[in-house]
């Protein structure tokens, strides 16, 4: 069984193996593409993905860890509600919230139309959406829960009476939060931002239909419109040396989260109390906590619904329920078949785990944990090239049509990307279980068969089935991989609606992009509901 399992970790890391190993066959005239790349494109290529990376960071930072920050250590109007609707743009993919914004903000959108007939103003009444500050905005509104649950999550078990015992020894409000609040915040504002930042590195969707020229979109246009498959790997190699940077400093920022946390903070953390605010202050607060959610998901919801609306009254042939339930079934079948696998794979590697069988299997399976963190652009060209390799080699071998534009193909990414997920919760559900059960069950003669069937698959049931829920989520928002990989004539909603926003269709697109920002508050509404079960 461990044997079997490390082939199949060693199968799941061959994406990034097939990336890293293209520069193994360096020869003059790959050095001739990179130096080719190295005079045109790809400064441009770093300066705009530096520059993305840069705003976006610092955008998520703020609002995410204020809004934080607010909600813990602060009592105010709405505070409760504000708890639970900050995560709400967790649900909004962020090639959805482009589509929206750009319908609303661009010179033509309802908005600049009033204000036009309002002030009788001429002409575009601000740069168009469609650009990089564009690009990092809507980034930061749709990434800065990833700061705002762990800055919350750290200043929840252990700010608020620390500030308490600093107020007592006569500290004013504003240095309680400078000297205390902060310092304890920056390991769980550091991860937060590490993972906003991987996220941007790896979109498609707003890089491709904003025109931006960073990395993940220089290699799809390397791979498909120049067929050159050297580029795409360079370029796919240095995407991928910069997300394992970040993949450290969030792993390191988790240790150090970790090590500041406690059960006794947060047992602390419930009997203290806020500091409540009152007048000016208190409306500041509940506006800087209403404006990302408005507009990182109640705006662009109800932007989709008007589009949605009009496509349905004024569309030459209305909406298109017949092929959008065509849409809907082919992405439910593929995250359906994928959240399976995947979670089949977890639950395989963390009993294999659990048991402590095979030091192998032990860096095998942290392998198969950094997937998620590689994009999906990367994955797709990982699985291309040693494709492209086998087929040239071997070409009897059909390896090309097995891999190529097939369901296989496709649940080989979606393994390789989301397994690190599944692997996550399973992972948390043994956590919960005490290695005394294990022991007495094998002092009774239980076997390993027996062992996971009777003992151990009850009681991760809840795990699996939130391994099973995220991985479907993720998938239905999945676009780079997909959109290379899939089989043809069977497109996704995800692949539709990017179809259709490239085409100035919005309308259209407004259908698939609800169906996808639906599906993607399940696990939002589940980590909100598990966030007011813990300790504030």
């Amino acid at each position: 069984m461990s044997r079997l399992l490390l082939v199949l970790c060693l199968l799941l890391a061959v994406p990034v193996l097939g990336v890293l190993g293209s520069w193994l066959g360096l020869d003059a005239a790959s050095l001739a593409v990179l130096r080719h790349q190295a005079e045109t494109v790809l400064p441009g290529y770093v300066a705009q993905s530096l520059l993305l990376a840069l705003v976006v960071a610092l955008g998520v930072a703020l609002v995410g860890g204020a809004c934080a920050a607010l909600v813990v250590l602060f009592e105010f109007p709405g505070r409760r509600v504000f708890e639970w609707a900050l995560l709400l743009p967790l649900a909004m993919p962020a090639y959805v919230l482009a589509y929206a914004a750009t319908d609303f903000l661009q010179y033509s959108g309802p908005l600049q139309t009033t204000l036009r007939a309002l002030t009788g103003a001429q002409g575009a009444l601000w740069p168009d959406v469609r650009s990089l500050w564009g690009a990092a905005a809507l980034f930061v509104l749709c990434l800065y829960p990833y700061v705002y649950l762990l800055v919350r999550t750290a200043l929840g078990e252990r700010a608020v009476p620390l500030m308490e015992a600093a107020r007592l020894l006569g500290a004013g409000p504003g240095r309680r939060v400078r000297e205390v609040a902060l310092p304890l915040a920056r390991p769980a504002l550091a991860a937060g931002v590490a993972l906003a930042l991987m996220e941007t590195l790896a979109d498609y969707g707003v890089g491709a239909y904003f025109g931006l020229q960073t990395f993940t979109t220089g290699i799809y246009k390397a791979w498909l419109v120049m067929n050159d498959r050297d580029a795409a790997a360079q370029l796919a190699s240095l995407l991928l040396l910069v997300v394992a940077v970040l993949l450290w400093l969030e792993r390191r920022a988790q240790r150090r989260l970790r090590f500041a946390a406690s059960r006794r903070g947060a047992a602390h953390g419930a009997e203290a109390r806020p500091l409540r605010l009152h007048g000016g202050a208190a409306a500041l607060a509940v506006g800087v906590c209403a404006l990302p959610v408005l507009l990182g998901f109640v705006l662009p919801v109800a932007v989709l619904l008007r589009l949605l609306w009009q496509e349905a009254l004024h569309g030459e042939m209305g909406l298109p329920l017949a092929r959008f339930a065509q849409w809907c079934w082919t992405s439910f079948k593929l995250a359906g078949i994928a959240a399976l696998l995947t979670t089949a794979v977890a639950l395989a590697l963390g009993f294999a785990l659990r048991l402590r069988d095979s030091p192998a299997l032990q860096v095998g399976a942290r392998v198969v944990s950094l997937g998620y963190a590689v994009p999906g652009a990367v994955i797709a060209v990982g699985i291309l090239l040693p494709v492209g390799w086998l087929q040239a080699r071997w070409p009897q071998a059909g390896a090309a049509a097995l891999v190529t534009g097939t369901l296989f193909g496709l649940m080989y990414a979606y393994l390789v990307r989301f397994s690190a997920v599944a692997l996550q919760s399973v992972e948390a559900g043994y956590a919960r279980v005490p290695p005394a059960i294990d022991e007495t069950a094998r002092m009774l003669g239980a076997t390993r068969r027996r062992l996971f069937a009777e003992l151990h698959a009850p009681l991760l049931n809840r795990a699996a089935l939130a391994a099973v829920l995220l991985v479907f989520v993720d998938v239905m928002k999945e676009l780079p991989a997909t959109l290379v990989l899939r089989p043809f004539d069977s497109d996704t909603l995800a692949v539709v609606a990017n179809q259709l926003a490239r085409d100035e269709r919005l309308g259209e697109a407004a259908l698939p992009s609800l169906a996808i920002v639906l599906v993607g508050l399940l696990p939002v509404l589940l980590l909100s509901r598990s966030l007011r079960a813990e300790p504030a």
